[in-house]
């Protein structure tokens, strides 16, 4: 199989971790009020063509018996890639033994003619077996070369069999995409033809329903709900990066024996945004890790008093977190840090994600605060988020 080497771009990256998320919402508000007319879309079959083609996973969603061929195939070039690994890490080592049996000539060459010259000036006996010992070398150093170059020919028409039984199969699962991009649409109307349209899905209230802003107290927190509710979503679209991300990552590296150099390190990193950026998101959910055996059986008052005064110890991290987060940006900044691998994505964006992090989860924090207040002295202001949701 030929080998990739494509690098994303820094620009794709952090466009892709802008824009992304803005288009899953735009599909996902969209998807809500459409009315699924067929059982099948060709779009979703051209979608899994283009993505899982080679294993057939888009004759799998028409539900044909050929998947199965392409499966085998692609099972043989997974084969096949191991093989040409094998024979590339042969081919490897007899070339490192010709250089090593050239470069051992070389030396002894070069022993010979100190030999010679010394035996000039000085003809003894010790002279003369420093030459015969540098001319054994040789000999030996010729003797290996010859073997080595014997087992480097072989070697190397071992790996091209290999690379060409690898070529000729990733040209059958290309002709096969090719053949079937053509017949889809034919394919999915016969399917749609034969499948009905599911009854109706499973629906949980429970975790379907929204954050109900309403409830809350004041009008601060309600904008402080909305704005780390809309965080929280954006941020939860990345996972879906990622899956593609890996994707490609697991394909490139036992499909076409090209591992990248970027997509664990992007991904990574992605994810250190997330769960900083997320954590205002997942204190208004009430999903931090805490114990309430005790907690969860005072009233509602004390609750809201035990809240008020826990709090100081909540603001005293995120107090530092804020400060130490902006000299890290401040300092990544100033010199415009980049990591240290090949890829030298930049890391001042990455480190921002510590100060505005800390920021959602302060404002969050505040806005627990007020409501932990206000319910202190009159209980029947608001209910406090004292469970859970399921989705948090």
């Amino acid at each position: 199989m030929p080998e990739l080497s494509f690098v994303l771009p820094h620009w794709l990256y952090w466009s892709g971790l802008l824009l992304f998320p803005l288009l899953a919402w735009f599909l996902v508000r969209r998807a809500r009020g459409a009315v699924q007319a067929k059982p099948l879309s060709v779009k979703l079959g051209y979608f899994l063509l283009l993505t899982g083609g080679f294993m057939g996973v888009h004759r799998m969603y028409v539900k044909s018996r050929w998947a199965i061929a392409f499966i085998v195939v692609f099972v043989a070039v997974l084969f096949v890639n191991v093989e040409t690994r094998m024979s590339r890490d042969i081919l490897s080592s007899a070339t490192n033994a010709v250089d090593m049996a050239q470069f051992k000539i070389e030396r002894a060459e070069r022993d010979i003619d100190k030999a010679q010259q010394r035996l000039a000036r000085r003809d003894s006996e010790r002279n003369r077996d420093k030459l015969a010992e540098a001319m054994a070398k040789l000999e030996d150093g010729k003797s290996a070369l010859a073997t080595a170059n014997d087992e480097q020919v072989v070697a190397s028409d071992h790996h091209a069999s290999w690379q060409t039984t690898a070529r000729i199969l990733g040209l059958v699962l290309l002709l096969g995409i090719l053949l079937d991009a053509l017949l889809l649409p034919r394919l999915i109307r016969q399917r749609n033809e034969i499948e009905t349209l599911p009854g109706e899905t499973f629906h949980c209230p429970e975790v379907e329903k929204e954050h109900d802003d309403s409830h809350e107290p004041f009008a601060f927190n309600r904008a402080v709900s909305r704005i780390n509710g809309f965080i929280g979503e954006f941020v939860a679209y990345w996972s879906i990066i990622a899956v593609f991300a890996y994707y490609y990552e697991v394909m490139a590296r036992y499909v076409f024996n090209s591992p990248t150099n970027w997509a664990h390190e992007g991904m990574f990193l992605m994810f250190g945004m997330q769960y900083l950026l997320a954590g205002g998101f997942c204190l208004r959910e009430n999903a931090h890790v805490r114990v309430d055996v005790i907690y969860s059986q005072l009233s509602k008052r004390t609750q809201a008093i035990l809240d008020v005064i826990s709090s100081t110890f909540f603001f005293i991290f995120v107090i530092t977190l804020l400060v130490t987060g902006w000299i890290f940006f401040h300092d990544a900044f100033s010199i415009k840090e980049v990591s240290f691998t090949e890829w030298a994505i930049q890391y001042w964006p990455i480190k921002f994600a510590l100060p505005l992090g800390a920021v959602l989860l302060m404002i969050q924090g505040v806005a627990q605060l007020l409501k932990d207040i206000a319910v202190a002295l009159r209980p029947d202001v608001a209910e406090l988020d004292t469970a859970v949701r399921p989705e948090g």
